[in-house]
């Protein structure tokens, strides 16, 4: 009979929530690295460079690939014949392991979980708890998943209880364009299928776990091989969703998924649940089984499973944020590469909610907003000699409702965050003469080595949501909506969907 021990199981949940920080699955690697070899778009193969060498630099470095470092989710697949020698529970055990792992002094992890969530929204500060399942399995071993999903693909998850007689891949292919581009594509979408609603999620966020193997499902199929049904229909939606055009980070491209991942299970002949799940550019897992002879063991990748891929800054419009003007703003064209220089605020959901009601009651505000930019980001604390932990874009779109006022009210010139934002804040822009510029979403590592300094300026209490003020040296962003209202996230993947059909057609 295998005993399970208590201290084993901890420290093995520590390890495995560090190494999903800073490591990618090798699969995942070689399918982003393939899909940005046959990229035609060009900004989306910078956006995938970016990713790649990001994902290097945070292997290399032992920090986060990304600033939003997830809450844990942990499935557990439990021998019945499996001894604990433990006086925690399985939930205390693991949130023990997530505690230790986002508090670990030499690579410290963001802690996102906030406590009561319709009401004070009080951080844990350690991201505690996890979330676990659990599935009673024969025999005596443990085998354990952990991964750690993003607020920016977790907040696109859909569900959907459709007519038995609908179509599924109907669904799809009018929910994805829904979901804009703050999950961070190139990914992973994950689909469950049948059972309740709940066992539907439950399916969804369980297949994100597996393997990326839809090229061996391509192979099969070239071969001739007769594949089963939902084989089939991974094959058809990987085709169609990519033919949507959205591409990495909704900028436009070839590919916008790696891999469509579906489970199943037996339902109602009333019913069709349906559930659908991203997993974003940085998809963060590991799986481990333990046997009661000692923690886990989890050996790093090799470095050459990366490509050698060199971010090249001089194509790049050098800006100087310290002294820009209106003028040189307007002259920026959608799309255009823009590297960032001088000083730069930064404020996300919480400190923009104080700022509006500081504007409401008529209080001055703590920071001079007029002519400045801000950067949507909650970094990563740092470590050691850093001047700032990864430091990647939070998704903008949420930033959308304060968007008139503070361009109207503080003066404020520009913005930067991930992905695409409304109508009602590319109308504010477009009047404002204001500008919308993109950083990519999953190179929060790479991001941060572009800023040189960094301090509080106000609403400390809030920690990473705090406002502070970085200087930065060439951070690399696209303009994504400029002052006359013109948003790539619209004009690119159209601009794609026409390319894509023809090359179809070819």
């Amino acid at each position: 009979m295998t005993t399970i021990r208590q201290d084993d199981f901890i420290q093995s949940i520590a390890d495995a929530f560090q190494y999903i920080s800073y490591y990618h699955p090798v699969d995942f690697i070689k399918a982003l690295g393939a899909a940005y070899e046959q990229e035609q778009s060009p900004a989306a193969r910078d956006a995938m460079a970016q990713i790649l060498i990001n994902s290097r630099m945070s292997a290399e470095g032992r920090r986060p690939i990304c600033q939003d470092t997830g809450i844990a989710v942990v499935f557990l697949k439990i021998g019945m014949n499996l001894r604990w020698d433990a006086r925690l529970s399985v939930q205390e055990m693991v949130d023990e392991g997530v505690r230790r792992a986002y508090t670990h002094p030499d690579n410290t992890l963001r802690a996102s979980v906030l406590l009561d969530p319709a009401g004070a929204r009080r951080n844990s500060r350690d991201n505690t708890p996890a979330v676990v399942h659990y599935e009673m399995v024969a025999g005596d071993g443990l085998e354990v998943i952990c991964a750690a999903k993003g607020g920016g693909s977790e907040n696109k998850a859909k569900m959907v209880m459709l007519n038995p007689s609908d179509s599924i891949v109907d669904w799809v292919l009018k929910t994805v364009p829904t979901m804009g581009a703050g999950w961070c594509p190139p990914g992973i979408l994950g689909l469950g299928i049948g059972g309740t609603p709940e066992k539907a999620m439950l399916l969804a966020k369980e297949s994100l776990m597996a393997p990326l193997d839809i090229h061996l499902l391509q192979a099969r199929a070239a071969r001739g091989e007769k594949l089963g049904r939902v084989e089939e229909l991974r094959l058809e939606l990987l085709a169609k969703v990519n033919a949507l055009g959205i591409g990495a980070q909704g900028l436009g491209g070839l590919t916008t998924v790696l891999d469509v991942k579906i489970l199943d299970y037996p339902t109602h002949a009333a019913s069709l649940p349906v559930a659908m799940i991203p997993n974003c550019a940085a998809t963060r897992h590991v799986h481990f089984h333990l046997d009661g002879s000692g923690p886990v063991e989890l050996a790093p990748p090799s470095l050459s499973d990366w490509p050698q891929i060199d971010y090249d800054t001089s194509a790049g419009r050098r800006v100087d944020l310290n002294s820009v003007t209106r003028e040189e703003v307007a002259s920026w064209k959608p799309g255009e590469v823009l590297l960032l220089n001088g000083k730069l605020l930064t404020g996300r959901d919480a400190a923009h909610q104080r700022l509006i009601g500081m504007l409401n009651r008529g209080e001055s505000l703590p920071v001079d907003f007029n002519n400045r930019f801000i950067y949507y980001v909650g970094p990563v604390d740092p470590v050691r000699d850093e001047v700032v932990g990864p430091a990647g874009p939070t998704t903008a779109t949420r930033m959308d409702k304060f968007t008139r006022q503070m361009l109207e009210q503080t003066g404020l010139l520009g913005m930067v965050g991930k992905a695409e934002r409304g109508q009602l804040a590319i109308d504010a822009i477009r009047d404002n003469r204001a500008v919308y510029l993109m950083a990519v979403g999953g190179a929060a590592y790479l991001v941060s080595k572009a800023i040189k300094a960094s301090r509080v300026l106000a609403f400390e209490d809030l920690g990473m949501e705090a406002i502070y003020e970085f200087d930065v040296c060439d951070m690399p962003v696209t303009v994504a909506v400029d002052s006359c209202g013109q948003a790539v996230h619209q004009s690119g993947p159209a601009e794609w969907r026409v390319k894509i059909a023809q090359i179809a057609l070819d």
